[in-house]
């Protein structure tokens, strides 16, 4: 098997590359370099630059490499930014989606990973979230996720193509701190920047129906994460017919956000504590994944904690940023 990587030079791609690599997988990247880094890719791996959105260059990493399976990561991904943008959204992960599966079955390619998002589900009101939750998303970005979906298993059952599509929860951590994520949208890093900056993190919202009054949130090392596209793309590859998997992909245990919060305080040795501020419009008091789907299909289940994820996190962070390191 030679695996196509769209994104694959991103945070979660690079690291999927580097787990399938390792696996013993031939891979190809193909990534437009628009956020992911070419020093992510590892030596030996072919880099395609490129977007999803030009067909011919798509066909032509397909059929120049012999592509036999698709892992498709390759997407914009900031909810904010999705609500500003919308029309833009939807071309790059939808559109570009739709491209890319057009080359893929002219291409006769039979394994196709769909990297999907737990935004699908928008605000469930349960206390697990399981695949066959409904999905109401409430921004652009999760609504482009939940049509990714719906096109790629309709592309499947037309055509016979084996599918997976990976509903992530949040995902932290990271495998070196090479690999680190060089984004500020996400709780743990958004931390680290404003402790880096001597300012108190903010907790919004502290008047949940929780135990802390806090969300609390399912985190998975990247790491992790990677290995169940790898069981994935395993899974789809020894599958004797067509194949329709929709899997969340978490660990099944909530952290609150002033858990979090405090664990990183442990982890970096800063001692400011955090400041509350209101609720954002859209946060969910509780979204945590039923893993064990998954677990059933692909035998993955996630092995790392969430200390794994913020003290690999931080040396990343410190990595990038060494003032961080200064005495506290």
């Amino acid at each position: 098997m030679t695996w196509l990587i769209t994104g694959g030079a991103g945070y979660i791609g690079g690291h999927v590359v580097r787990a399938m690599t390792e696996a013993g997988e031939r891979t190809v990247v193909y990534d437009d370099l628009s956020s992911g880094l070419a020093e992510r890719v590892p030596e030996g791996v072919p880099l395609v630059v490129g977007s999803t959105l030009d067909a011919d260059r798509v066909a032509g990493a397909l059929r120049d490499h012999a592509v036999t399976g698709v892992v498709h990561l390759a997407a914009k991904k900031q909810v904010g930014e999705s609500v500003e943008q919308p029309l833009r959204y939807y071309r790059e992960n939808v559109e570009g989606l739709r491209v890319l599966l057009e080359a893929v079955a002219d291409a006769g390619v039979p394994s196709f990973v769909f990297s999907s998002s737990a935004a699908v589900y928008g605000m469930p009101d349960v206390n697990l979230v399981t695949e066959d939750t409904p999905c109401v998303p409430m921004s652009p970005y999760g609504e482009t996720k939940l049509a990714g979906e719906w096109l790629t298993r309709a592309t499947g059952r037309a055509t016979g193509l084996r599918t997976a599509c990976l509903r992530y929860f949040n995902v932290a951590g990271a495998a070196s701190p090479d690999l680190a994520d060089t984004g500020v949208f996400n709780l743990v890093p958004m931390v680290f920047e404003k402790l880096t900056e001597g300012a108190a993190p903010r907790i919004f919202g502290a008047d949940y129906p929780t135990p802390d009054g806090t969300c609390v949130r399912d985190y998975i090392h990247v790491s992790d994460l990677a290995e169940a596209h790898v069981a994935a793309a395993r899974r789809l590859a020894g599958a004797p017919e067509s194949t329709d998997l929709t899997l969340n992909v978490g660990r099944g245990e909530g952290v609150s956000v002033r858990e979090m919060v405090d664990l990183i305080a442990d982890v970096t040795g800063y001692d400011i504590p955090a400041t509350v501020a209101g609720r954002r419009a859209g946060d969910p008091a509780r979204v945590v994944a039923a893993a064990d789907r998954v677990t059933a299909e692909l035998g993955w289940s996630a092995k790392r904690d969430v200390r794994e994820m913020v003290e690999s996190a931080w040396a990343g962070w410190v990595r990038l940023h060494p003032e961080a390191r200064t005495e506290r």
